[in-house]
């Protein structure tokens, strides 16, 4: 049985550092989660950095607007990393005549590359950030456009590995749920974000800037709601992982403020991971 905690303050003391989720856990969407912001000023208080760590597809600087616009205040955090930034880094290094799939409100995803954004039949690659219109279509909506993708072998860049995301009350389709169709169509994909490497090691470069030194991975603990990429990510990073109950798995958990404990150790078990600690929501 997995320690179940009420407070980050039962176990901040033997952290150095925090990686943070965003949506689901500093925030929905659609309001800012007023506690879970406190306990991370509460953390940089006491002189521990905290990076937010997002598979957002906007590079850092239009999720700290993002931030600001929905209330967490800048006192919650010391940086942002997102699945945006690896992927620039990774576009940045392949070819130039690109596919977009995605929404228009993530284009700055590209801003100063020196793309050229051409129609499947002329794409080097394809770039997924996430559904054109999330309110009302499905990965399946995109099965066609996906079927001359593999025809064509054109490798897919995953902006955004995550499959859901909470705005508001309800649950959204992201990129990640786009990537795994093309990928059982047997098309050729790579995610930028969690659960892989590059973007913990982008972290926790940032981390290192702010405290002029690297602190063990034992004593960095990476907070978050998800088990398929906060979970996971964190535990292929070396990393403790504090699980936040109430986020995209809450309705598979049956209540959001009661969770059914023996489903939430279930879920463990099918992952073959567990975190350090879980709580409902994040606060101190």
């Amino acid at each position: 049985m997995t320690r179940q905690i009420a407070t980050l303050d039962e176990i901040a003391d033997g952290y150095d550092a925090v990686l943070c989720d965003v949506w689901g856990v500093v925030h929905n969407g659609v309001e800012a989660f007023v506690e879970a912001a406190a306990a991370l000023a509460r953390v940089r208080a006491a002189g521990k950095p905290v990076v937010l760590l997002t598979n957002s597809p906007r590079p850092n600087a239009d999720v700290a607007v993002q931030l600001d616009t929905i209330g967490v205040g800048r006192d919650a955090w010391d940086g942002i990393v997102t699945s945006g930034d690896v992927t620039r880094d990774l576009i940045a290094e392949g070819a130039r005549r690109i596919f977009h799939l995605g929404p228009e409100r993530d284009l700055p995803i590209f801003d100063g590359l020196n793309l050229r954004f051409v129609s499947l039949s002329e794409a080097e690659y394809v770039v997924c950030t996430g559904l054109r219109d999330d309110e009302r279509e499905t990965p399946d909506s995109y099965r066609a456009e996906l079927e001359t993708m593999r025809a064509r072998k054109l490798f897919m860049l995953c902006g955004n590995p995550d499959l859901v995301v909470e705005r508001g009350d309800k649950l959204i389709y992201c990129a990640g749920a786009i990537a795994d169709l093309y990928r059982e169509l047997g098309g050729d994909v790579l995610y930028a974000g969690k659960p892989h490497a590059p973007i913990y090691d982008l972290a926790l470069q940032r981390v290192k800037a702010v405290r002029g030194n690297a602190p063990p991975r034992g004593r960095v603990l990476a907070i978050g709601d998800s088990v398929r990429t906060d979970l996971t990510g964190a535990t292929k990073a070396g990393l403790d992982c504090l699980f936040v109950t109430a986020g995209i798995h809450a309705e598979e958990l049956g209540d959001r403020d009661d969770p059914d404990l023996a489903a939430l150790n279930r879920m463990f078990d099918e992952a073959g991971i567990a975190p350090k600690a879980v709580t409902r929501r994040l606060q101190w």
